[in-house]
């Protein structure tokens, strides 16, 4: 394997990635990323336990878990699920719950449901901010985020930093396209960002929530976002899910790194 320092010189390593920091920061959040930063540069990638080790068991498990709490929050949270369909829908008369394609588990497509926190010209008002703006335009290019988005609504904003725009996503975790924890579901345009992490960060599914979420989300660059992804992949269990899950709750209610 690349020691950290040859990694960080590799070609395949942008001059946004090269900055020792990247690579600490998110071994502190999740505690032994040692080897992520070293596996995106384009070293030997080790297979994801799913696909190494052939765990048809803990799979089945993670399945059975992800359907039964799906199930159970999907039940008990209807009525919330219709009180923000309706306020989303009263705010502009538009269809409140947002489908995006997005890559899911062995870069298959599939819609990603979340309630619609944006307008629904969003890329053209995107493109137009990023032509006015070159500080926006470098935010962009380097977090494929914006500390001030002007896409979003004033209810977005509020089912954003609450996390609650992703409650739909129990119904993609309910058809097996998603799993409660996972690698982040990315849009097609992000696939080359991960360079040769991409096979083994979604040979699992992608999560509601996941490393990446309990570990300052906005507030980490893209970097480190692939580090946490490849590190929940390459070092899945059941218990880390559990972990994982648990850790969610406190970091939606600090609102840790939501925009």
């Amino acid at each position: 394997m690349l020691t950290r320092a040859e990694a960080l010189a590799h070609p395949g390593f942008s001059a946004s990635q090269r900055r020792p920091e990247v690579t600490d920061r998110a071994e502190q959040a999740v505690g032994q990323v040692s080897g992520a930063a070293e596996l995106v540069a384009g070293a030997v990638l080790p297979e994801a336990p799913f696909v190494a080790r052939g765990l048809r068991l803990d799979w089945a498990a993670k399945r059975g878990l992800d359907v039964s709490v799906a199930v159970t929050a999907l039940f008990l949270l209807l009525p919330l699920l219709l009180l923000i369909a309706a306020i989303v829908w009263a705010g502009d008369g538009k269809a409140p719950i947002f489908r995006h394609m997005r890559i899911g588990r062995d870069g298959r497509r599939f819609g990603c449901l979340k309630f619609r926190s944006m307008v629904t010209n969003g890329e053209a008002v995107l493109a137009a901010h990023l032509a006015a703006s070159p500080q926006a335009r470098a935010e962009w290019a380097e977090t494929h985020k914006l500390s001030d988005d002007p896409r979003i609504t004033a209810i977005g904003h509020v089912l954003r930093k609450t996390s609650l725009d992703e409650l739909p996503q129990l119904w993609n975790v309910l058809r097996g396209e998603m799993s409660l924890v996972g690698p982040r579901p990315i849009v097609a345009a992000e696939i080359a960002r991960y360079d040769h992490a991409f096979a083994t960060c979604f040979a699992v599914p992608p999560g509601v929530t996941g490393l990446w979420q309990v570990s300052g989300r906005s507030d980490t660059t893209y970097a480190e976002r692939v580090a946490l992804d490849l590190d929940y992949a390459t070092r899945w269990s059941l218990r880390r899910d559990f972990a994982i899950m648990l850790r969610t709750i406190p970091a939606v209610l600090a609102q840790r790194g939501s925009r």
